[in-house]
């Protein structure tokens, strides 16, 4: 077995270059540096320092040593938060997502739901089959399946994009709208919206987005004011939006037509937690508003 200390002191060498500033590193005294690589040395039975009067230095396999040094302790930290993530996921039903829509419903459920439920806030997400094998989350959920033999995923339903529109707006005429209608106007929009950011600010020719971090502000804008905003299917269970009997009289929701304003939102697992997700899930599926 070799002290991952020891490791350390090694790694930290390498990157330093000299016994002074490694020891400063590390907050020891320079002999105590000394002594861990002479007993390293010992421990591996090799020769890791080329040692001469005024200089010291790594020989090939010490390089090599202080590579794989560092590959063992990064893998022994993961082992150590996959171990400590999966003890919290005993106790801890966490759940994350790329995008706001579930989040929002199933705040909206909590009280149907498990007690030890735990919503994370919406994330990128840029590795959500990671972030499960690692047991960082037990639910996540994105816009698109996960494709792996330990993971499965499960639609829950499509989330669908309209906009409200000042009724006195030639576009507010139409029973739908496309992106195509609305380019060039300006909207309020909140920051945490996922992909649908990257979906309307692609789509929107010359428009201008005033994105707004709190929901409570955006609800004030918007019952105030006559700028454009979006809703899906999924507004109503929005606590922090008013509802629609408080909405300016003067607008009109009109749906997006455009394919890009579908999304279909999944839920993905690992196989072994089927378990205890299956009441989450159960309980989304049959709320999720399908309008």
């Amino acid at each position: 077995m070799l002290d991952n200390y020891l490791l350390q002191e090694l790694i930290t060498f390498a990157q330093t270059g000299t016994l002074a500033k490694t020891a400063a590193t590390l907050n020891v005294t320079q002999p105590t540096v000394t002594r861990g690589m002479q007993k390293l040395e010992t421990d591996l039975g090799v020769q890791l320092f080329d040692r001469q009067p005024n200089r010291i230095r790594l020989t090939a396999t010490g390089e090599l040593a202080a590579r794989e040094a560092a590959k063992l302790l990064q893998a022994n930290h993961e082992t150590a938060v996959r171990i400590q993530n999966f003890d919290r996921n005993q106790r801890v039903l966490k759940v994350a997502a790329s995008l706001p829509g579930p989040m929002i419903v199933l705040q909206s459920l909590k009280d149907r739901l498990p007690a030890n439920l735990q919503l994370a806030p919406v994330a990128s997400l840029p590795k959500p089959a990671e972030s499960l094998r690692n047991h960082a989350y037990t639910l996540v959920f994105t816009n698109h399946p996960l494709t792996a033999t330990d993971i499965a995923s499960q639609l829950i339903g499509t989330e669908n994009l309209a906009i409200y529109l000042n009724q006195f707006m030639y576009q507010a005429n139409q029973s739908t709208v496309t992106f195509a209608d609305l380019a060039g106007l300006s909207f309020v929009v909140p920051v945490d919206i996922g992909p649908w950011r990257a979906i309307i600010q692609d789509n929107i020719p010359d428009a201008k987005f005033f994105y707004q971090k709190e929901r409570e502000a955006l609800a004030e804008i918007t019952k105030f004011s006559d700028f454009p905003y979006f809703a899906t299917n999924v507004s109503p269970f929005d606590s922090a939006l008013p509802p629609e009997a408080t909405v300016n009289d003067n607008r009109r929701l009109l749906p997006i037509s455009d394919a890009a304003a579908h999304m279909t939102i999944y839920a993905n697992y690992l196989t072994s937690a089927s378990s205890r997700v299956k009441p989450v899930i159960t309980t989304l599926q049959a709320a999720w508003p399908e309008a």
